[in-house]
């Protein structure tokens, strides 16, 4: 596999606690590039306000922990799951790639990447096992429904933009 797509989360917790799914992603995707399995990291997230920026926040700590700029490229508009596997296609150029996430979430990411012709594979990052983790996978049971009706309507990502092949 070339690219390997990073789905993003905060790095702080609400009550500003370093967020453990974060810095899970970012070990799992260190592990990944150190081996050679992955060539380039696709970082994918939200960055709806100024001070939450979910690409850059991850690119910092991936540059940091020794990954080269010039080997991430950042997926400003993955405001979901289901946008950011369609932007891999048909913005970033990817029809194959290695999900970095945690298990429950990349079984829905590549469960829509696969109903959309994407050669998906998921490389699961750490699990958290803290009272926040019970909320999440509550979280998870709707995310899953949201993608089951956002496949089934082929519904087109929030936005696409112009195209930027990796």
């Amino acid at each position: 596999m070339k690219v390997g797509l990073l789905l993003g989360t905060s790095r702080y917790l609400r009550n500003d606690s370093p967020n453990a799914y974060f810095f899970n992603r970012i070990e799992a995707t260190i592990k990944l590039y150190e081996s050679g399995k992955i060539q380039h990291v696709l970082v994918s997230g939200d960055n709806g306000t100024k001070e939450y920026n979910e690409p850059e926040d991850m690119r910092d700590e991936l540059i940091a922990r020794g990954i080269p700029e010039n080997r991430i490229t950042l997926d400003f508009a993955g405001f979901d799951t289901y946008d950011s596997m369609l932007r891999a296609q048909k913005v970033f150029g990817q029809n194959k790639f290695i999900v970095i996430s945690q298990h429950f979430h990349n079984q829905r990411a590549v469960y829509i990447a696969r109903r959309f012709g994407i050669e998906a594979y998921g490389f699961d990052a750490g699990e958290v096992k803290k009272h926040g983790a019970f909320l999440t996978k509550l979280r998870e049971y709707f995310a899953c429904v949201k993608a089951y009706l956002e496949v089934k309507a082929s519904v087109d990502p929030t936005f696409l933009g112009k195209k930027e092949i990796i």
